[in-house]
């Protein structure tokens, strides 16, 4: 479904999770990103994040707000599924089917807490790898071989990056060729949720989608411009799609 400058997957949590398994058992690999209103507003402005999202296996709605945006323009997106949410479930999937899974990103030491605690909850979940590359790895040829080799030697069925946007996206968008067959994942800050290292909001600001203030309240330096200023741009981009939602 055509939403404001992206074409989306307009479906439930469930139907997403049965579309993740089947692409899983045909090992198709691809990956999947989750926007915001944050990716909205960098789609905007970024042709090479607009060919990322053009070559997802899946793009879900993450944020209330855009649920309440799709509704305003009469084409409601039926549900909310954030890389936060999907993630635990996925390692609920892995642990039953039997997929392998690799944890890829956040600060050192972060993505295997993020196994430990996982694996602990989950019997039967195999993490076969993690890795939490240093700063600008991508940058520097001989690091970024190094990472891709310890993905691919362990093999995984599905790769979580936890790197925030977009440079998780980019960085399952441009070695998708080396990654054949593994499902990736960007899920932002998932594995420090799942370490314990940041906590989420309360379940019910998750729902009011006040899940932005509550992180503003904890990041304010870090957050203050991205909330406050950037994704004010929303507004103006609603007026320019209006008529095109839905298409």
């Amino acid at each position: 479904m055509k939403f404001l400058n992206m074409e989306i997957d307009n479906v439930t949590f469930e139907e997403a999770l049965a579309q993740i398994e089947r692409m899983l058992d045909s090992k198709t690999g691809g990956y999947v990103v989750t926007p915001n209103v944050d990716h909205v507003i960098q789609l905007e402005k970024s042709e090479k994040l607009c060919r990322v999202y053009q070559n997802a296996a899946l793009v879900l709605t993450d944020g209330q707000p855009l649920i309440w945006i799709s509704r305003a323009l009469g084409q409601p997106i039926r549900e909310k599924i954030s890389g936060s949410d999907l993630f635990p479930r996925l390692c609920e999937l892995a642990a039953k089917k039997q997929y392998t899974m690799y944890f890829f990103g956040a600060a050192q030491g972060v993505a295997a807490e993020a196994a430990r605690k996982l694996t602990a909850k989950n019997p039967g979940l195999k993490v076969v790898g993690t890795d939490s590359p240093p700063y600008g790895f991508e940058q520097d040829p001989a690091q970024l071989h190094a990472a891709l080799k310890k993905i691919t030697d362990a093999s995984p069925d599905i790769l979580v990056v936890g790197l925030g946007t977009p440079k998780q996206e980019f960085f399952l968008w441009e070695n998708r060729e080396k990654l054949e067959g593994i499902l990736g994942f960007g899920i932002g800050a998932g594995l420090d949720f799942a370490a314990g290292n940041v906590r989420r909001a309360p379940e019910w600001m998750q729902k009011a989608g006040l899940e932005w203030f509550y992180r503003l309240c904890h990041e304010p330096r870090r957050l203050f411009k991205r909330y406050l200023v950037d994704d004010m741009k929303i507004f103006r981009l609603v007026w320019k799609y209006r008529k095109t939602a839905g298409d």
